[in-house]
C-alpha cells in the first residue's frame, strides 16, 4: 500500500466529465449500502481515518481501502462526519422514491388519496434535506418547519389545482401527471427554504487548492438553483413517461385481470427508472461549481473587496470554487 496510495478526499474519477460523475454518483449512491450493518459502516470509517494517517493494518489490500471509501461517503455526513440516518441517505433515493412515487402515480384519482401521498413524499423529502443539510450553514428548527410546511402546501395546492382544473376538461391522461406537477413545485419551494441560511448569508468561495477566500451569495442561488434542476430531473422520467404507459396498458383485457400488481409494476419501473436518474440527475451538475471573481466584482463588490484583502495583494483567482451540495 505503501506506492501509489488513494487520496481519499478525492473522488476515484475524473469530475470535470459527465461520465466521470455519473460514475462517481452511480458508486457512491449505490442502494445496497443501505443493508449494510452499522457495525461494517463505523469499521470503514476507522480504516479510512488510519488510512489517512498511513496507519492501516497490515496487508490492507486497495480493494478494501475503495470499498470502505464507497461505504464512508454513502453513510457519513461529509462536514460532521456522523453516521447519517439510513431513510436520510442518497443511497435511500432508489427504495425510497420508488416506493412513494409509484404509489402516488398509482393512487391519483381522489382528491383524499393526492393530499395524503403528497405529504408522505413531502415529509420523506424533509428528512433527505435535513439529512444532507451543510452543517457550515446550520438551519434552525423554525427554518426546517417553515420549509416542511412551504413545500407541502405548496404541493397540495399545485396537486389539488391540476387535478381539478383537468377533471374539468374530462382529460384522464393530463390528470395522472398531476403528482409530477405537484413533486416540481414543491421542490422550487422546499430546496430554497431549507437553504435559505446560504442565500442570505452566502457560501464559502475557496480557491483551487481549497483556501477560504470570501462568499458569495450569487453562488448559493447558482448552486441551489442546480440543485433543484437536478431534483426535478431525477424524478422526471419516471412520473412523465409511466403515465402514457399505464394508460395504454390499462386499457389492455390481461391488465385488467391483474388490477393488484398494477402499483407493484409501478413501483419497479420507477426503481428501473431512478436507479438510472440518480447518478444522471447528480451528475449533470460538477459538484465543485465556479463563479467568475469578475462576477462578484460587478455585483457583489463587498465580497469582492474581502476578496482582494484575502490574496494579500497576490493575484485574484479567475474562478472560485464552490460545494453546491445535493
Amino acid at each position: 500500500m505503501a506506492n501509489d496510495r488513494l487520496d481519499l478526499d478525492k473522488p476515484l474519477w475524473d469530475q470535470s466529465t459527465f461520465l466521470g460523475r455519473w460514475k462517481h454518483f452511480a458508486w457512491v449512491t449505490d442502494f445496497r449500502t443501505c443493508v449494510t450493518p452499522e457495525a461494517e459502516l463505523h469499521k470503514a470509517k476507522e480504516l479510512c481515518e488510519k488510512y489517512r494517517l498511513g496507519k492501516e493494518p497490515p496487508g490492507t489490500t486497495r480493494e478494501q481501502v475503495i470499498y470502505a471509501k464507497k461505504l464512508y461517503e454513502s453513510s457519513f455526513h461529509p462536514d460532521t462526519g456522523e453516521l447519517q440516518n439510513v431513510f436520510g441517505r442518497m443511497s435511500f433515493q432508489v427504495p425510497g422514491g420508488m416506493a412513494i412515487t409509484g404509489v402516488m402515480l398509482q393512487f391519483y384519482k381522489t382528491t383524499t388519496a393526492v393530499v395524503f401521498w403528497q405529504w408522505v413524499n413531502q415529509s420523506f423529502n424533509a428528512l433527505v434535506n435535513y439529512t444532507n443539510r451543510n452543517a457550515n450553514s446550520p438551519v434552525t428548527t423554525t427554518q426546517l418547519a417553515t420549509a416542511y410546511a412551504s413545500a407541502t402546501t405548496a404541493a397540495m395546492i399545485t396537486a389539488i389545482g391540476c387535478k381539478s382544473f383537468w377533471q374539468k376538461r374530462a382529460n384522464p391522461l393530463m390528470a395522472r401527471y398531476v403528482p409530477f406537477a405537484a413533486v416540481a413545485a414543491a421542490n422550487c419551494v422546499n430546496i430554497p427554504l431549507m437553504r435559505q441560511n446560504e442565500i442570505l448569508g452566502g457560501i464559502d468561495l475557496t480557491d483551487d487548492e481549497g483556501k477560504k477566500l470570501t462568499k458569495s451569495k450569487l453562488a448559493a442561488v447558482k448552486g441551489i438553483s442546480q440543485v433543484v434542476i437536478s431534483r426535478i430531473i431525477m424524478c422526471a422520467p419516471g412520473m412523465v413517461l409511466l403515465p402514457p404507459l399505464m394508460e395504454r396498458l390499462e386499457k389492455r383485457s390481461w391488465m385488467q385481470r391483474i388490477k393488484f400488481l398494477h402499483a407493484p409494476f409501478q413501483v419497479l419501473m420507477c426503481g428501473i427508472s431512478l436507479t438510472i436518474m440518480v447518478p444522471t440527475a447528480c451528475a449533470l451538475f460538477p459538484q465543485n461549481c465556479s463563479i467568475s471573481s469578475k462576477t462578484l466584482q460587478k455585483y457583489e463588490p463587498e465580497n469582492y473587496e474581502l476578496l482582494k484583502q484575502n490574496c494579500k495583494g497576490g493575484k485574484i483567482p479567475e474562478y472560485l470554487y464552490f460545494n453546491k451540495g445535493l
